[in-house]
């Protein structure tokens, strides 16, 4: 998609997604604090780094997700079969609350590896939910072959341009709010939501992926210098659990992802524990790598830099928070 237009597509979702808003989308909060309230080294704080935090676990579907699922769904004329989707949770949730509010079917393939809280919202929300297998291929395989039987509107999870779009509307939504951070720190599973990201800041902020190491998609992808298959487990595998990077997401992240960086499930679980035990900010482990990061020093912010931090997902039974 070397020619295409992504400022003015995430443009164009903005405007679909604005009459969303409510019901089913929100403009989430976007805080700017000092180093020092995350426990971050002294030297932080005395360099002038201020640390954003994107709250878009705040949205409606808990996750991000939201934009880039509504998106594709208003995009597109919808069948009498609905609406199809394969997903670890979060893009399931999203497409099924999209598809509640319009009125359509949802079918909703899961993973074994996918929380008994996610199968549970996604019930609540009326989507017709099949788990199949361990990881998201599995259920990306029998989702493909339920969309070719029933003619069904797909959406995925990632790898759609209406999906990278919607997800494009969160970086407009940090620079309507804030203005332009210096840098965003973003997790990386299909990496729908950094090829969103990375489009609209391109050029003007430097964008980090960040993976756990146990599911390294770009990566792996950036050491062979093409998309390759991964094995995906650990903490984060139901959010970033995918085995290959997407193919638009890896064609925008050769022009506009400047670095990728991996984290243990150490450092992400203890991120996660910090962010609910001193804010009180309840986020799946998926949301906390942007923390781990720095509270690791896998990315150290330059004097004066403004480092915007993406709390992309909440959909985590709070039981699990220690």
């Amino acid at each position: 998609m070397t020619d295409f237009d992504w400022h003015a597509e995430i443009e164009r979702a903005a405007r679909r997604l604005e009459a969303q808003r409510g019901a089913y989308l929100r403009e989430t909060p976007l805080w700017k604090l000092s180093p020092d309230t995350f426990g971050l080294p002294a030297l932080l704080a005395a360099s002038g780094v201020e640390i954003w935090l994107k709250l878009e676990h705040l949205q409606v579907s808990g996750s991000f997700k939201a934009r880039g699922m509504m998106n594709r769904l208003l995009a597109n004329d919808i069948p009498a079969s609905g609406v199809v989707v394969a997903s670890g949770g979060n893009a399931g949730i999203a497409t099924a609350a999209a598809a509640r509010a319009l009125g359509v079917r949802c079918e909703v393939f899961l993973p074994g590896v996918s929380p008994e809280a996610k199968r549970a919202r996604l019930r609540a929300l009326g989507a017709e939910v099949t788990v199949v297998g361990d990881v998201y291929a599995d259920a990306l395989a029998a989702c493909l072959a339920r969309q070719q039987a029933s003619g069904a509107l797909l959406t995925h999870a990632y790898d759609q341009p209406e999906v990278v779009a919607g997800a494009g509307t969160l970086g407009r939504e940090i620079e309507a709010q804030g203005g332009l951070p210096d840098s965003v720190l973003v997790s990386v599973g299909g990496g729908g939501l950094i090829g969103g990201l990375a489009s609209w800041f391109a050029g003007r902020s430097r964008v980090i992926a960040l993976e756990p190491e146990r599911a390294p998609t770009l990566f792996r992808a950036r050491e062979a210098g093409e998309p390759v298959d991964v094995d995906v487990g650990g903490v984060a595998a139901d959010s970033l659990g995918a085995k290959r990077i997407g193919a638009i997401a890896w064609d925008i992240a050769q022009k506009h992802v400047h670095n990728a960086k991996l984290l243990s499930d150490d450092a992400i679980k203890a991120a996660q524990s910090w962010l609910w035990r001193e804010m009180k900010l309840a986020v799946e482990p998926a949301a906390a790598l942007p923390l781990a990061a720095l509270q690791t020093g896998a990315y150290v912010p330059r004097a004066g830099e403004k480092v915007c931090l993406i709390v992309c997902g909440a959909n985590v039974d709070p039981s699990t928070l220690g």
